[in-house]
């Protein structure tokens, strides 16, 4: 199986990951950071917003059962592409809605995707999601990685911003389901 990967930021990367993790096609998704000026950046760096990266998610996946363009469509459902530096109310640099292309294909396609919802005029406002090559990526600690699946409605925090994005997920994209 040939595999490719996809680098997305649209504000917190637990609600990324945790609508990812349920896409048919991704085999793993893996929080980190990218984009930014330093090297081994720790969650508390990038906050002070002084590094330049933002909270993104690394999704493997197979294009077979699930195209590019098609990770870029569950991107732009569940989250808002047209605030600068934020997501409701996560506020900061590393909030930015980016897409980082591993290919030249991956930036055409982004592009493209891009140029259409703004044609379609979804959003008052311009969307704003940067389009840039893929940097390092600098793996989030562990205690991030798979966040929404081992503390979910614990955290308020998952109940009132992730498990929204879930579900409008779920809703718009039911037979793209993993199966259980």
């Amino acid at each position: 199986m040939a595999t490719e990967v996809a680098t997305l930021a649209g504000g917190c990367f637990w609600c990324l990951e945790a609508v990812f993790d349920q896409l048919q096609g991704v085999g793993s998704v893996e929080s980190g950071y990218m984009g930014g000026d330093s090297a081994h950046p720790s969650y508390e760096d990038i906050c002070t917003g002084a590094t330049g990266h933002a909270e993104v998610v690394r999704a493997t996946f197979d294009p077979a059962v699930v195209g590019y363009r098609d990770l870029l469509a569950v991107f732009f459902t569940i989250h808002d592409p047209t605030t600068p530096d934020r997501q409701g109310n996560d506020v900061g640099t590393q909030y930015r809605s980016a897409i980082f292309f591993h290919s030249p294909e991956q930036e055409r396609a982004a592009r493209e995707v891009i140029a259409k919802l703004a044609a379609e005029k979804l959003w008052a406002a311009p969307i704003v999601t940067e389009v840039v090559p893929a940097t390092t990526f600098w793996q989030a600690e562990d205690y991030h990685q798979e966040y929404f699946a081992r503390v979910g409605s614990q955290n308020p925090y998952c109940t009132f911003v992730v498990e929204p994005k879930v579900a409008k997920f779920r809703k718009h994209f039911t037979d793209r389901l993993k199966k259980k």
